[in-house]
């Protein structure tokens, strides 16, 4: 937003996370924010003033965000896969790849969504209206036998399937791109280290290449914490588990806005010795103050916090490198300088 704002353009980079900004803010309000106020009243559910309607678009938009932040996290894998081991640009993957992808993700989530609807699925379930056949009375004279009144039961199996499958999928992507990245990024490193390239360069590459590893290892890490204990609870069940899952799934948008703001904060502590990292985070994320004339009114805002550098992912592109100058093996180098010395001598 700060770069639109300032005239700046964004990458594709960006682009992904407004979209999984967009997907976890839908899940996270209508799922957890509205919770028992979207339930038909007639369940008596503590605050349930909602009716069929609005437990419908509930379950919609639910199932919206939390499919749509899923596949924006593998995406963000994606990218930075793209980027630095196959030596992409962002102007060439934001020309093949991302408009396809924004599609690809937007569709698939909203055809996943409208099933449940049209069949609907969508009905109260422990305090909030998800994917699940609402069951009741077979008649007025069967009392102890039930039946399903509203939805079907084939929707909610072959969904709860999918989302299943598509969390294991999206778990072994980002780990596989994870370790994959990390791999490429140290042999590239080692490389740095091999030939001569400068001290100073090389502790940059060095400092760059930690900084990359890491944030690409923190987004998978909020992947597992989020997902995890839902996949846990999914297959072993338990009230416990499903209590534990509850309370850490709707976390993951917070994890991922940490992590994207991570170097924003550390560099406000390299700038500012002392600074504890949550206090960091609060500058970097507090709106810019305003600097109050000694009449009492807004003169102005203060100077806004200057944002960290990019992810530097060109300095480990290598696929298609086309170096200046032919590096020199320190070893090498170091003979030549001892032949030269002795004779001298």
């Amino acid at each position: 937003a700060k770069k639109v704002r300032n005239g700046k353009e964004t990458d594709p980079y960006q682009r992904i996370m407004v979209g999984l900004s967009i997907s976890d803010v839908l899940l996270s309000f209508f799922w957890f924010f509205l919770g028992t106020w979207m339930v038909p009243k007639e369940t008596g559910w503590l605050w349930a003033v909602g009716n069929t309607s609005s437990c419908s678009a509930q379950g919609f938009f639910a199932l919206f965000g939390g499919f749509g932040e899923l596949l924006y996290q593998a995406a963000i894998s994606l990218n930075i896969l793209l980027l630095i081991v196959f030596g992409w640009k962002q102007e060439r993957f934001s020309k093949k790849v991302e408009k396809p992808m924004h599609f690809i993700i937007i569709a698939f989530v909203l055809v996943l969504a409208i099933i449940p609807l049209a069949y609907e699925t969508y009905n109260p379930g422990c305090g909030q209206c998800n994917i699940t056949p609402l069951w009741g009375k077979c008649s007025t004279k069967d009392e102890g036998e039930l039946c399903i009144v509203r939805g079907n039961e084939q929707v909610f199996t072959v969904i709860l399937n999918i989302g299943g499958a598509s969390i294991l999928i999206v778990l072994i992507f980002c780990t596989v791109v994870m370790v994959w990245v990390y791999l490429h990024v140290r042999r590239q490193e080692m490389r740095n280290r091999r030939y001569n390239f400068g001290i100073s360069n090389n502790a940059d590459n060095h400092r760059e290449s930690r900084r990359i590893r890491k944030i690409l290892f923190l987004y998978t890490l909020s992947l597992y914490v989020s997902y995890g204990p839902w996949l846990f609870a999914v297959f072993i069940g338990g009230p416990i588990s499903e209590s534990i899952s509850d309370t850490i799934f709707p976390l993951l948008g917070f994890w991922n806005m940490l992590v994207y703001f991570l170097p924003n904060c550390l560099k406000y502590q390299r700038d500012h010795p002392g600074t504890w990292l949550v206090t960091a985070y609060f500058q970097v994320l507090r709106p810019a103050p305003c600097a109050w004339s000694p009449s009492g009114m807004c003169a102005g805002q203060k100077e806004e916090l200057e944002d960290a550098p990019e992810m530097n992912f060109a300095k480990f592109n290598t696929t298609n490198e086309q170096p200046a100058t032919i590096p020199v093996d320190s070893a090498t180098q170091n003979n030549d300088l001892e032949e030269s010395v002795n004779l001298k001598i």
